[in-house]
């Protein structure tokens, strides 16, 4: 609850790197790895980075700016980290995890982290890349857990090499997208009837998830499946035409307001989402993720 005794405000999907994970990829020499303020992530190419997005200070700033109270980082599966040897991957993710449960602490509350990849005490649940619910028999154990536990379930898109000659844009708004369809109905196909009751977000609207609903339908899968309410979509780099179907669509229940920050300007989305209203703004910002994260 925010200090006004209303529900506190939520931004669902943030990225915050702490130091021991920076000097980690800092110590690298290869990719993953961060050469100066470059992110060098190999057949996915290289991308300037501003470290000071990731201090605490600043990203509190930032909510403060938003008007957000609560901000759920995770450490994105686009880095490639988890497809790493484990000797490699092992210390990054370690140094992720011990690193972000110390700037939850100092946060004051204002920081919640998904583990990544496996579930761990302390954290709000669990991130796996969009390519992990094509094998649903592998991570069975994961999500056997996370289920009885309670946790949230973060689908989030993996990494994402272009076609030779594509444009830089072409892996995020191509590749990232279509990993989230594929997720979306892998899990509608054979995730929610084996774990009905964990609860599962979304990133990026599933990719333009409920615009498929209609086709599906046509195919013959039960609509019920899609309207489950323990399935979210959030709303990070989409805006007001985007949102308004999918507010048609599935109501305002299963949506989520998240921004991506700092990969993407959080102000764009967050203008379309309070445009909807107060009553809809409340819903996405507060009460759906406030019951989701009880």
């Amino acid at each position: 609850m925010s200090d006004s005794g209303v529900m506190a405000a939520f931004d669902v999907h943030q990225h915050l790197w702490p130091e021991p994970l920076l000097s980690a990829l800092a110590r690298r020499r290869t990719p993953p790895r961060l050469h100066g303020d470059v992110l060098e992530l190999g057949c996915q190419g290289s991308f300037e980075v501003d470290l000071a997005a990731h201090d605490l200070q600043g990203r509190l700033r930032d909510l403060d700016r938003d008007e957000i109270d609560v901000a759920i980082v995770s450490l994105a599966p686009t880095l490639g980290i988890e497809l790493l040897p484990v000797d490699e991957a092992e210390p990054l993710l370690g140094a992720y995890h011990d690193g972000i449960l110390d700037l939850a602490r100092q946060s004051g509350g204002r920081i919640r982290a998904f583990a990544a990849g496996r579930v761990l005490d302390s954290f709000a649940g669990v991130t796996v890349a969009a390519s992990a619910l094509a094998d649903l028999d592998g991570r069975s154990s994961l999500l056997t857990e996370l289920a009885r536990r309670r946790g949230v379930l973060f689908v989030h898109p993996g990494p994402s090499a272009s076609p030779v000659g594509a444009p830089d844009w072409w892996g995020a708004v191509v590749g990232y997208t279509a990993q989230m369809q594929a997720a979306y109905v892998a899990w509608l196909s054979g995730g929610v009837q084996r774990w009905p009751d964990l609860s599962v977000v979304f990133a990026i609207l599933a990719g333009g998830g409920p615009f498929q609903l209609e086709r599906l339908r046509s195919r013959g899968v039960d609509p019920r499946l899609t309207l489950r309410p323990n399935l979210y979509f959030e709303t990070a780099s989409y805006g007001p035409h985007a949102l308004e179907f999918c507010l048609e669509t599935l109501g305002v229940d299963q949506l989520l307001y998240g921004s991506d920050a700092p990969v993407i300007d959080s102000q764009p989305t967050l203008r379309a989402v309070r445009g909807f209203g107060q009553a809809v703004a409340d819903a996405l910002c507060r009460r759906n993720p406030t019951m989701l994260f009880a």
